[in-house]
């Protein structure tokens, strides 16, 4: 997902954020994950997304150069939702952002997304890899640790999931047959099956959110398939595509209708005409719309100011507040904001800044 929406405070640092829509019982949204190229560091920003059926949701990626970027993204689903908005956030690739607990015990946030399953298949057999950045290391066991940290956040009602893909290029499905064992591997070592090598332990997380933004888009249908049989389709599973519809990684995966909640990233798409421009929601209007009438629902992010690397889209919270959600909320199932990523979010208390307003 080289493009994304981004958000910056007028007094503070910047931070992506996420918007999502949702249904009556469940609605929720998470980021995509980003390479920072000034650090080389793996991470992610916030995205969109909506309910097709009651369930709750998660994420995306982009690519964005200024450390402390702010992404926004909407979510449509089917059913209407609460009248409060919910804040999800992406969690994983900066020691900063603290531990997942402290996390979930801000209180800020409805959904993490933990960020993620970063390499799988290839066509090569490649065994699936967790980066967790400098968190811990997966290999030596110890993001076990964050067992305990998925279950207190569970018990604070915030839902957990596992985030696929990212925007490294070391990643891809080839065939059915590597969808289904990916899925199998998914299963096994993240949710509700068993393994002697469960990267984070013994704690079955929520669901899984594709964040597909490298190679093609082939087989990620049969992947969501798969991962729907092996759950009985009791996980979640959210989708996070760019805004040009339909999306050229996820469009086949999100018309089987599996998944809970679609985060449309509604930036770094400048030519695709379908972001916020300064002064102007047309476009991101327009894209709304097309996003949230079909039965994957769609969110949106803000791209980045030019000055700052990015092809538009940065807005500060207040015009986030005045502008863009009035707009996004008009949609029935209108669900909340995500954020990517919990480092920047606690630096700049930019979802602070949100309470009261999402």
């Amino acid at each position: 997902m080289p493009n994304r929406t981004l958000v910056r405070r007028p007094d503070g640092p910047c931070v992506p954020v996420h918007g999502c829509l949702g249904s009556p019982a469940l609605l929720a949204c998470v980021p995509g994950a980003i390479v920072d190229e000034a650090t080389t560091e793996s991470s992610r920003m916030p995205r969109c997304c909506f309910s097709p059926s009651e369930r709750l949701a998660p994420v995306k990626v982009i690519h964005a150069h200024h450390p402390l970027l702010v992404a926004a993204s909407f979510l449509a689903a089917f059913a209407a939702v609460s009248s409060a908005g919910k804040v999800a956030v992406y969690w994983g690739q900066r020691a900063e952002e603290g531990s997942l607990a402290d996390t979930c015990a801000s209180g800020l946030y409805n959904f993490v997304s933990i960020a993620f399953v970063s390499a799988f298949g290839n066509g090569a057999g490649q065994p699936p890899v967790l980066n967790l950045g400098n968190h811990c290391n997966p290999a030596a066991g110890t993001c076990a640790v964050f067992s305990s940290d998925i279950r207190s956040c569970q018990a604070s009602d915030v839902k957990v999931l596992i985030s696929l893909g990212g925007a490294t290029p070391t990643y891809s499905l080839t065939s059915a047959e590597e969808a289904r064992g990916l899925a199998d591997y998914l299963w096994d070592n993240f949710l509700g099956g068993t393994s002697l090598s469960r990267p984070l332990g013994d704690a079955v997380l929520d669901g899984v959110d594709f964040d597909i933004e490298q190679g093609g888009g082939d087989h990620y249908d049969e992947l969501a398939r798969a991962l729907s049989s092996r759950c009985n389709g009791a996980c979640l599973l959210t989708a996070a595509p760019q805004c040009p519809y339909p999306d050229a990684h996820l469009g086949e995966a999100i018309k089987t209708g599996l998944f809970s909640h679609v985060w449309v990233q509604f930036y770094n798409n400048p030519m695709a005409k379908c972001q916020y421009a300064p002064g102007d929601a047309s476009d991101l209007e327009d894209a709304w719309a097309r996003w949230t009438g079909r039965r994957a629902a769609a969110g949106g992010r803000l791209p980045g100011p030019p000055g700052d690397g990015g092809r538009g889209g940065y807005i500060d919270a207040d015009t986030l507040k005045l502008q863009v959600l009035p707009v996004v909320r008009g949609a029935a199932n209108y669900g909340g904001v995500m954020l990517w990523d919990r480092a920047r979010d606690a630096a700049s208390g930019y979802s602070s800044n949100l309470r009261g307003n999402v």
